[in-house]
């Protein structure tokens, strides 16, 4: 569900890492500086499990209540930078998840879905750095957010509908209202590309976006990697 590389288990929107970055933007600098950097969430054995329809309910709430703590730091991050005037520019309303993901969470759990909301040792972690760097600069937001909201348009389309025919759920979006946006996905994406390829950002300052991005596909994947060691998710026979 991290960034739009593959549309596999994680995210993406296929297509090659090659090409001449300078002459595409930087949304394809950034895509192809990480291609590699993605691999390691596709191969969890929590997220194979959940896209090929071997989790139950509540292996799945797993992943939304971290998810929730996640989307809780990045938009409070997001408020925080509202005055920022490239961070700003990244933060569309219409890719906010807490609100849906509050959603899945009382779907799946009830009135009492707060109850359930502890953090495992990976999430925290991930939370922290976001916390961190989010509103210390534009750059450290953007990694964080399009590393998430990129992935949710992009590889998270095939998740969510993975996790509606595992589950029977989705009808009317319960308990996969995360994975919905109002208008097509494709649409959000290229604007987003276009935010990245006009940010007002030197070398440098692209350089350390990259660098951010890589840091949070790790701590991505230890999240996911995390969830499978707790539930104790086995790789497929």
């Amino acid at each position: 569900m991290a960034a739009e590389h593959t549309a596999a288990h994680t995210g993406g929107t296929g297509g090659t890492g090659g090409g001449d970055a300078a002459e595409a933007g930087f949304a394809a600098e950034l895509r192809a500086a990480t291609w590699s950097d993605h691999g390691d969430n596709e191969t969890s054995p929590y997220m194979a499990a959940l896209v090929e329809g071997r989790l139950g309910r509540e292996e799945y709430g797993a992943l939304v209540v971290q998810l929730h703590h996640v989307y809780d730091a990045l938009e409070t991050a997001a408020d925080a930078m509202a005055g920022d005037p490239v961070a700003a520019r990244f933060d569309v309303p219409d890719l906010r998840r807490r609100a849906a993901l509050e959603a899945d969470l009382a779907y799946l759990y009830g009135p009492a879905w707060r109850d359930r909301l502890a953090p495992t040792p990976e999430t925290a972690a991930y939370t922290a750095r976001v916390r961190e760097v989010a509103t210390a600069s534009a750059g450290g937001f953007v990694a964080h957010h399009y590393t998430r909201y990129l992935g949710d348009l992009s590889g998270g389309q095939f998740i969510g509908r993975q996790v509606q025919r595992a589950l029977g759920v989705g009808r009317d979006d319960d308990g996969v209202a995360f994975y919905r946006f109002p208008g097509k996905p494709k649409a959000y994406k290229d604007a987003y590309r276009a935010l990245l390829d006009t940010a007002p950002w030197d070398a440098a300052e692209r350089a350390a976006v990259i660098a951010e991005v890589k840091v949070a596909y790790r701590l991505n994947a230890a999240l996911t990697d995390g969830l499978g060691r707790a539930l104790r998710v086995e790789p497929a026979a």
